[in-house]
């Protein structure tokens, strides 16, 4: 029995809540959730599994899902609108883009909050360079970090005047890894100053949003040797350098760019800095393992996500308006 929240973030394996997964929430008391297209079945279906979720916990938890459009959206059709990838719509608007991604942002935060998700894992903020590898790239905003930053503010405000919770990514910068963090580790051997004028930029940019999720790759020019996930010396720049002040979860545990068992990945995450653990694949057993290092979440660590859910208000949005002013401002940019 945990004896406050615990420092970690958890899926679920299917699209109800299982009895054992209950008992487990119950007793580590989760920072929150994640869902995935497993999770996934209809409008209704979905509004059960959010409301049984925070009823394990017995508090308004935050509930995240991805939702970036393109390979990477987890709520599709028929029920769902669908979205091009970030950088191919980017390039439909034109110069109009800044507003269609604001617009885009908080669409996707309207049909999550209808739900009972209140968090989004967006924007994604890596700057694409020569070396991008291709599972990213078109997840990305733009080739130059003042672009990324401008896109990427108009995602989260979209997100936050729907009442969700946007979560940049991947901090400090994915966009020169070169391998599938989902199977390799990435090593960045870009210098200090490149890395801080381009790929750190745009979180520098975005440093007050409240909440960050890591990138699995080394830079070389700060710690040759642990990825920024669980590099002491990378949350430094992280919390010093950039200046990011909110919650910072780590990328997802079970990808293969990390060693070791789940505990130990777990374990190096928490003792580098990072205030939550994100494990998705929804395997108690897993979950267990992750729980037992992950802990409850530090003083710090509690009252950055304290503030992080002050940013939860929607404000009254006209969908309909804002749907159809998408679609005109992208009918125009192709006539």
């Amino acid at each position: 029995m945990t004896t406050g929240t615990g420092a970690a973030i958890f899926g679920c394996a299917g699209v109800e809540v299982l009895q054992g997964e209950a008992a487990f929430y119950r007793d580590f008391d989760p920072a929150g959730f994640i869902l995935f297209a497993r999770n996934i079945e209809s409008p209704s279906q979905i509004k059960r599994l959010t409301a049984d979720l925070r009823s394990c916990v017995g508090r308004d938890a935050p509930i995240f899902v991805d939702q970036e459009g393109g390979r990477v959206q987890r709520l599709r059709a028929p029920h769902w609108r669908e979205w091009t990838p970030p950088l191919e719509f980017v390039a439909a608007a034109g110069d109009k883009a800044e507003r269609a991604m604001y617009l885009r942002g908080a669409l996707i935060g309207a049909e999550h909050l209808a739900l009972g998700i209140d968090g989004n894992c967006a924007p994604t903020l890596d700057v694409v360079t020569a070396a991008t590898h291709p599972f990213l790239k078109n997840r990305c905003y733009g080739f130059d970090p003042d672009s990324v930053s401008r896109f990427g503010r108009a995602v989260a405000d979209g997100l936050l005047a729907a009442g969700v919770l946007p979560v940049m990514k991947h901090m400090p910068g994915h966009g020169r890894a070169q391998a599938d963090t989902h199977h390799d580790l990435p090593r960045v051997f870009a210098d200090a100053e490149t890395l801080q004028d381009i790929d750190f930029a745009p979180f520098r940019a975005l440093n007050d949003l409240p909440l960050a999720m890591t990138a699995h790759l080394v830079f070389t020019a700060f710690d040759p040797v642990h990825p920024a996930t669980q590099s002491p010396e990378m949350i430094r720049v992280i919390r010093e350098e950039i200046g990011f002040q909110g919650v910072l979860m780590t990328d997802d545990l079970n990808m293969q760019a990390l060693s070791g068992t789940l505990a130990d990945r777990t374990r190096a995450a928490i003792d580098a800095g990072c205030d939550l653990a994100l494990h998705c694949k929804g395997i108690l057993s897993e979950m267990d393992a992750v729980a037992g290092q992950a802990g409850t979440m530090s003083d710090a660590a509690r009252a950055r996500m304290e503030r992080a859910l002050t940013f939860r208000h929607a404000t009254a949005l006209d969908i309909a308006a804002l749907a159809a002013e998408l679609r005109s401002i992208m009918d125009q940019a192709h006539g």
